[in-house]
C-alpha cells in the first residue's frame, strides 16, 4: 500500500506480488490459499461491478440526474450531503460498496455541477456512505465472509449495524459540511 500511495504503482500488480512473496516464502501453502477463496463471494463482487458499469454505460446516470436536479437544486448543502449519503448507504446494503461507488460517483459529480455545490464534498459522502456498510451481510465483502463463516443470522447484522450506520452517517455528513 505504501508503494502505491507514495510512488503511484498499480495496486493490482503490488497485490499479486505480495501473494507471490507469501507463497514463495511458504508462509501459506498454495492448497490452503485456494481453499480459502469463496467462489460465491467472488461472483457476487464481480457481478455487482458489472452491474454498476452497465448502468453507467446505459445512460442511467444522466436520467437520474435529470430527475433529481429539480428536487435538489434548492436544497441546502447539508441536506444534499445527507441525501447523497443516505442513498449511497441504502444502496450499499443491497449491493457491494464498489458497485455503489461506481454508480454514485458520476451521479454526484453531475449533481454538484447542477446544484453549484463542490462535487468533492459529494464524492466524499459517497466514499463514506459506500464504506459504512454494517446493516447487512451482503453490502461489504468482509461482512459476507464473516456471515458465512460464523453462522450469523441476517438480523444480527441489522440489530447492530443499523445504529452504527446512522451514527457514521451523522458524523460523516457533519464533518464533510465543516471541511467543505
Amino acid at each position: 500500500m505504501l508503494l502505491a500511495a507514495l510512488f503511484g504503482l498499480p495496486i493490482e500488480a503490488l497485490a499479486l506480488t505480495g501473494v507471490a512473496v507469501v507463497l514463495l516464502s511458504r508462509c501459506i501453502e498454495p492448497e490452503e490459499a485456494w481453499s480459502a477463496i469463496d467462489g460465491n463471494t467472488l461472483v457476487l463482487i464481480f457481478g455487482m461491478l458489472a452491474f454498476g458499469t452497465g448502468l453507467q454505460n446505459a445512460g442511467t446516470v444522466e436520467l437520474i440526474v435529470g430527475m433529481l436536479s429539480p428536487l435538489l437544486s434548492a436544497a441546502s448543502p447539508l441536506l444534499l450531503l445527507v441525501a447523497v449519503y443516505g442513498v449511497t448507504s441504502i444502496l450499499t446494503e443491497t449491493i457491494t460498496n464498489n458497485a455503489v461507488a461506481v454508480i454514485m460517483t458520476p451521479i454526484v459529480i453531475e449533481l454538484g455541477a447542477v446544484t453549484a455545490m463542490d462535487p468533492r464534498a459529494l464524492i466524499v459522502a459517497v466514499m463514506f456512505g459506500a464504506s459504512a456498510s454494517f446493516a447487512t451481510p451482503i453490502g461489504y465483502q468482509t461482512n459476507t465472509l464473516v456471515y458465512g463463516a460464523a453462522n450469523y443470522r441476517f438480523t444480527d447484522f441489522v440489530k447492530i449495524g443499523l445504529p452504527m450506520n446512522i451514527v457514521a452517517g451523522i458524523t460523516a455528513c457533519l464533518a464533510i459540511s465543516v471541511l467543505f
